[in-house]
């Protein structure tokens, strides 16, 4: 474990300088003054950013059906999940992990599809535990099938239901005692039959999983459970017991008044995807609302054939511009509560330890430490949260913290040759 001296820290909704943070165990379990401080100090640190929302092997379909609608983007990302192989898995969610530990990110919920290979989830776990993130990992559940992707999802992909949850608790002791958590991922409302979805309740219920799920992207949710279900989509998922408080629903954007006060008072939590949302031409979630209702939304960058990066600096600041030209309101969204949203926003539905107001003792030390004086496009520093949610890139990341092992030290992985996996990357 290694402690970081003479640092100021983001503790309590306040800066503190010149601070200690001492780690032990894998837990923040001090911040105290510095004995003999230096004039400027060795960073500012924060909380490392909960990534609520990606897809890691996309990170190989960047720009993949550009200018093209939603439904008609998901056959092509179809085409090329089905074709995916265990070693373009590994190399995928490498570069992907990569890339999030080096803006900041120390935990991601990963959205898997479903997919029959079990060789290609061992490859994307090896991945995640070669890059020393800290995951959620949602494996993929389906049981409706449709080559249409309107109405169930791709065929090719798919495995009968037990065969999928037999699955899980395979992958569930694989990753015993490691950074990685499972999950269960559906890919929309109508990915599951009625029956499918009692059977993941209870199954998700026996063993205390979260389940995540693509909620009201765009308006096709409500349009094809009504025309297939006679029921809106929050109703349908309702109806069939799949709204509780360890489901975290992903981009919400067309989630309107009775649909968010279902959610708020099922405790279900929201991941807010701002880039892939615009890219794709889906619209803007309502987050302010959902925030005045109380419900708890975090920040999600998506995968990387649909932002196309997995820098959440650039997704922070955005989600945070983006409520403001809508709103037309420049004192929607502060430093204070992006840092809650995008560390802490829907921890509780996922099974992480709540974070709120920066680094607290007690709490994992999955940290990243900022030095501005790496870019001078940050500088000069008048107010450092300000600075970092209106400047912040991943050039000012010069440490990142996970479990208290430094996984990124000066900017670079200290546990995976990046160099070889750029020439692997160019080779593709």
């Amino acid at each position: 474990m290694t402690d970081l001296i003479d640092v100021a820290v983001y503790t309590g909704g306040r800066w503190l300088a010149h601070q200690n943070v001492s780690v032990s165990d894998g837990a923040v379990v001090g911040i105290v003054d510095t004995a003999s401080p230096s004039e400027r100090g060795n960073g500012y640190v924060i909380p490392g950013f909960v990534n609520t929302h990606t897809h890691l092997q996309q990170s190989l379909m960047r720009g993949i059906a550009e200018c093209t609608p939603l439904l008609e983007w998901l056959l092509a990302v179809g085409e090329k999940s089905a074709a995916i192989t265990p070693e373009r898995a590994y190399l995928a969610a490498t570069a992907a992990c990569l890339e999030a530990l080096r803006s900041g990110t120390t935990t991601v919920v990963e959205h898997m599809w479903p997919h029959p290979s079990d060789e290609v989830h061992s490859a994307v776990i090896q991945a995640l535990r070669d890059t020393g993130i800290r995951a959620v990992l949602g494996r993929g559940v389906a049981d409706r099938a449709d080559a249409t992707r309107k109405w169930g999802f791709e065929p090719r992909l798919m495995q009968p239901l037990d065969e999928v949850l037999d699955h899980v608790d395979l992958l569930r002791d694989r990753v015993d005692g490691t950074r990685i958590r499972v999950a269960l991922a559906v890919p929309n409302p109508r990915s599951l039959t009625e029956s499918g979805m009692v059977t993941l309740r209870e199954f998700a219920d026996a063993r205390e999983l979260p389940v995540s799920i693509h909620l009201l992207e765009t308006p096709t949710d409500d349009r094809m459970c009504l025309e297939h279900a006679g029921t809106g989509a929050v109703e349908y998922l309702d109806h069939n017991g799949v709204l509780w408080d360890r489901v975290l629903a992903v981009h919400c954007v067309e989630l309107d008044d009775v649909g968010q006060r279902i959610l708020a008072e099922r405790g279900v939590a929201v991941s807010h995807n701002p880039l892939s949302n615009m890219r794709l031409g889906s619209g803007v979630a309502p987050i302010p609302d959902m925030l005045d209702r109380g419900l708890r939304v975090g920040l999600g960058v998506d995968g990387a054939a649909s932002n196309d990066t997995q820098d959440m600096l650039e997704t922070f600041r955005v989600a945070a511009y983006l409520q403001r030209a809508v709103h037309k309101r420049a004192d929607l969204l502060g430093f204070d509560e992006m840092l809650d949203i995008a560390c802490g926003g829907a921890n509780a539905v996922l099974g992480l330890p709540a974070v709120s107001g920066g680094v607290q003792v007690g709490a994992p030390a999955d940290l990243t430490v900022i030095r501005f004086d790496r870019d001078y496009a940050t500088l000069p520093v008048r107010d450092p949260g300000a600075s970092l949610l209106t400047t912040g890139s991943r050039s000012i990341v010069d440490t990142v913290m996970v479990g208290g092992e430094i996984v990124v030290a000066d900017g670079r992985s200290t546990r995976v040759d990046e160099a070889e996996v750029t020439k692997e990357l160019l080779a593709l």
